[in-house]
């Protein structure tokens, strides 16, 4: 059996990636997101398990200590990480992996597992992600200022990823995204383990 592929998806706050991501996860098969622990409080609808496992600062650091994350990171004063076993559990089934994390995230990821593949999801302009941000109706002024500051400080880390995907239309984001899943299971080494039958035919 083939190893799934682990992908990182980064990208500012207010970009779209998680919207994006879900439409990519119910449209493909075989592949699922990684649900992160963190120490920040649950917001309205969020479901514990579901969207992030919710934890307690003395729990994430005692997590962290037993080496129990394949990343974590600091974001505007929380922890998040992810759960090294349960993502090599997924991968060695052959399922494809994503991690919806930080910059910082990613870059550990990457040195842990120089075969990741990263993907940068972008704005098509600033002004929309300052659109988008005021649109959710969640922050105060102070909070989206404090947010457009650390997106570009995220952005600048693009040339980090593999591949870009502008969030400008959705479908075409959308249609981007797909098309790396797709291209990355043709890969000789993921995709020769499943026509073994096939290319022992075809050479004997």
């Amino acid at each position: 059996m083939s190893q799934g592929t682990l992908y990182t998806i980064c990208a500012p706050s207010g970009a779209g990636k998680t919207t994006l991501v879900k439409a990519l996860v119910e449209s493909i098969d075989n592949i699922k997101v990684s649900v992160s622990h963190t120490t920040r409080k649950s917001r309205t609808g969020e479901k514990n398990g579901v969207n992030y496992n919710f934890v307690t600062k003395t729990e994430f650091m005692e997590m962290l200590n037993s080496n129990c994350f394949f990343e974590h990171a600091q974001v505007f004063g929380h922890y998040y990480g992810t759960s090294q076993q349960w993502v090599l559990e997924q991968l060695n089934t052959g399922v494809d992996v994503i991690l919806e994390i930080d910059w910082q995230g990613a870059q550990q990821v990457r040195r842990s597992k120089p075969d990741t593949v990263g993907i940068f999801i972008l704005p098509p302009t600033r002004a929309a992600l300052e659109e988008r941000l005021r649109n959710r109706g969640k922050d105060s002024d102070s909070v989206i200022a404090l947010r457009l500051r650390g997106a570009t400080l995220e952005m600048s880390h693009y040339v980090e990823f593999d591949y870009l995907v502008v969030n400008d239309i959705f479908s075409k984001a959308l249609k981007d995204l797909q098309t790396i899943v797709f291209s990355q299971r043709l890969r000789q080494v993921r995709n020769a383990p499943k026509i073994a039958g096939l290319l022992t035919e075809l050479l004997a």
